[in-house]
């Protein structure tokens, strides 16, 4: 079963009076995820990722197609819907006065928690985004990273089916992006909870995501696992050799060899299929009385696939 089955979606933005101005946030998008997968959407800025967010959100309403998440549809019976999902941005913003866990009261007494019931999510929701210390300290003195962990037990505060994460880990430091990450994957894993983010950074959508929809222009011109992004826009495996002379002449024109390249003392010899064509080279560069000194194989990273569709 689906968890947003999304079919042609579309929404133009209008502006100023005299002049009217439209802008196409969206063009006819597409989008199933199944319920429990974790699924990115990439894109430059402005490709309409926040805007289809909205939408699968019931924040924006979509001028045209179908959308239905968790078998509701988003325009006709959001109010049955909203109490299943939530939202969380990578540019919170909660007001500067409130403590840690009065901003988590706040949001569950939203949702119809009270009493003991509240005090015990809370309680949960503190421990769960690693907040204990932090849970008599206003918002206004968090850093930024404790800001972003607010924001994702606020999301968690109903226990929803359906979480959008926009841009999770946005301005975090490295090792704070890591456990918000860890954070995702563990709700995924032990909760079941269908996650859909987006985001800039090609090594979280390839760590957590089990599928990943690209955006571009208010449309999706390519989804799928990160391997098969780089299958469909044919970027070959990379075979890196240390060789001794460096420089060999014919291996650009070599069988299956797509391009050739030096990098710090490494000829790159990117190729269709590196299994196919590893033992060709070696055999090749042995009987031309090359010595190999050392090899790498590596696949194409998904921030290569994301220069290649943004262009």
């Amino acid at each position: 079963m689906l968890a947003i089955d999304a079919r042609d979606v579309t929404k133009t933005f209008r502006s100023g009076w005299l002049r009217r101005r439209e802008t196409h946030a969206l063009r006819g998008v597409s989008l199933a995820v199944p319920r429990g997968a974790i699924w990115g959407l990439l894109g430059p800025n402005g490709a309409g990722k926040t805007t289809l967010l909205s939408i699968l959100a019931t924040l924006l309403t979509p001028d045209g197609g179908s959308v239905t998440v968790l078998g509701h549809d988003v325009l006709r019976e959001a109010a049955a819907l909203r109490h299943r999902l939530n939202m969380a941005s990578g540019r919170p913003s909660f007001l500067w006065s409130l403590r840690v866990d009065e901003i988590i009261a706040f949001y569950g007494r939203l949702y119809g928690l009270h009493g003991a019931a509240l005090r015990r999510r809370v309680d949960e929701l503190v421990e769960l985004c690693e907040l204990v210390p932090f849970r008599r300290v206003q918002y206004s003195e968090l850093s930024t990273g404790l800001k972003q962990r607010v924001a994702l037990a606020k999301s968690l505060v109903n226990d929803p089916e359906l979480l959008f994460l926009d841009e999770p880990t946005l301005g975090l430091d490295p090792d704070v992006s890591v456990r918000v990450r860890q954070h995702i994957a563990r709700l995924r894993r032990e909760q079941g909870i269908t996650i859909v983010l987006t985001t800039h950074y090609m090594r979280e959508a390839e760590e957590l995501c089990d599928e990943i929809a690209f955006i571009k222009a208010g449309r999706i011109p390519a989804r799928g696992t990160p391997g098969e992004l780089k299958r469909q826009i044919r970027l070959g495996e990379v075979i890196a050799l240390k060789l001794d002379p460096a420089a060999v002449e014919w291996l650009a024109e070599a069988p299956g060899v797509l391009r050739c390249a030096e990098a710090g003392g490494w000829v790159e010899c990117t190729v269709d299929e590196a299994e196919k064509r590893l033992p060709e080279l070696l055999r090749a560069l042995h009987a031309d009385g090359v010595v190999v000194k050392n090899v790498q194989v590596r696949e194409p990273d998904l921030e290569e696939v994301f220069v290649e569709l943004a262009k």
